[in-house]
């Protein structure tokens, strides 16, 4: 069996590479090539078959949503709906994240619940049965850990992050650097910095990538490289520590591709804003443009309860300048474990940011939709507002819940509705439509 990789380096293109070129609004052969070249992934698995999503060089910014139990909450149910609603919601993609409760059980419900390509970190689980087997995650078997990846790939996972970046040489450089105001935050990142600690070891995801990528092959599988040292605070944002592991999964990426397997990279993390567009682009000229993967980010450290809003300002810059799948967050990050309401609340924000930054990122195709939506506020058409609104159905709930008098206009400016007394203005000559 060979990987969408594979096929397309033989000129193959595949259903899955078909089904984006349609959705995208491009030739196969062109996402064929990009596939080729490591700059357009599709993730998959042999097993499950997921909704093919194209994410990469040229296409529309992509929307990954993450759910799953901690180790307070556990409600398999709940996960299963959250994941409906973020697919309902409008996400490309699913990553389940649990750390609570039997964690086969829920991953296999979720991947079973939606058709979105499902992914995760396989380091939780490992370390989750390290720590109840053995009474600490520092006591994991790495042979354990390898079995675990297969046993994920079989359930049918497309897409996996995988903290391979982190070695000894980026663990001196954080010792080096002797600070960090948000020090670390990444679960997977943590742990595997622990337990290489404690054992006086390489990163075995490191130490043996390889292995990695051959079972991640093995079911087509799209292989993101964590950023398990990502900054968890704005002051932290491109420390040499991250800088770092960037620089290592921009060259696993390349190994990884030269393999045949499909290879994402992740990126950061708490950011100022003012420093969104270099990090993209020393990502994208590091990786020759392997897709990056981007949690939001989030640009202050200062609005819990609003992270989601200061991630999709964040969200709208890396849209803009390269990024290529925005992982959302929701109104309790850094607070509780997200409900369904935060869960659909975060996929709306994102899909927001992600589109306004594809209009500035794609202009000669991403603006015309605007115009249309203009034109149809100008003639007060209501339907076809509805019809051109990016989430119509919070469009339409808050038109209905507050009905004007004269179904023309709305209850912000009832009759004093300028469109409505302007109308006359535009019609015949007057119009403006170039179109």
């Amino acid at each position: 069996m060979f990987t969408q990789v594979e096929q397309a380096i033989k000129g193959i293109i595949t259903p899955q590479m078909a089904a984006v070129a349609t959705a995208e609004g491009y030739c196969p052969e062109y996402i064929r090539d990009m596939v080729a070249a490591g700059k357009i992934v599709i993730p998959n698995n042999i097993n499950s078959k997921p909704r093919p999503v194209g994410i990469g060089k040229g296409l529309r910014t992509k929307v990954n949503a993450s759910i799953g139990t901690s180790s307070d909450i556990v409600d398999y149910a709940a996960e299963v709906r959250k994941a409906k609603i973020a697919q309902a919601a409008g996400a490309d993609t699913l990553m389940e994240l649990s750390v609570g409760g039997n964690l086969d059980k829920v991953r296999r419900e979720v991947i079973a619940a939606v058709d979105l390509p499902v992914g995760n970190v396989p380091l939780y689980q490992a370390f989750c049965e390290a720590a109840k087997k053995r009474g600490s995650a520092d006591k994991l078997d790495p042979e354990e850990l390898f079995d675990l990846i297969e046993k994920q790939c079989e359930d049918g996972l497309a897409f996996m992050a995988i903290h391979c970046g982190i070695n000894l040489y980026t663990i001196e450089r954080l010792r080096k650097q002797h600070y960090r105001y948000g020090g670390l935050v990444s679960k997977g990142g943590t742990t595997m910095v622990s337990w290489m600690e404690k054992n006086n070891r390489e990163n075995p995801l490191y130490e043996h990538f390889d292995r990695v990528v051959n079972i991640l092959k093995k079911y087509d599988v799209c292989l993101s490289l964590g950023n398990g040292l990502r900054a968890g605070a704005i002051h932290d944002s491109h420390d040499r520590a991250q800088m770092q592991e960037l620089i290592i999964n921009c060259e696993l990426a390349q190994i990884g591709r030269e393999m045949g397997c499909q290879m994402l990279v992740e990126g950061p993390g708490h950011m100022p804003l003012d420093e969104v567009e270099a990090n993209i682009l020393i990502q994208k000229r590091m990786s020759d443009e392997a897709p990056y993967y981007m949690l939001g980010p989030i640009t202050s450290d200062i609005v819990p309860g609003f992270d989601h809003i200061s991630s999709a300002i964040g969200s709208a810059q890396s849209a803009r300048y390269g990024a290529d799948l925005i992982c959302y967050i929701t109104p309790a990050e850094h607070l509780a474990l997200p409900n369904e309401d935060d869960v659909r609340q975060g996929v709306h924000a994102a899909r927001v940011a992600t589109y306004i930054g594809d209009m500035n990122k794609y202009p000669e195709k991403g603006r015309e939709r605007d115009k249309q939506m203009s034109k149809a506020r100008r003639d007060l058409q209501w339907d076809k507002q509805f019809e051109l609104a990016l989430i119509p159905e919070e469009a339409k709930a808050i038109r209905a819940s507050r009905i004007p008098e004269d179904e023309k206009t709305c209850t912000m400016c009832g009759e004093f509705c300028a469109a409505n007394g302007s109308g006359k203005l535009f019609n015949g000559d007057l119009a403006g439509d170039k179109v």
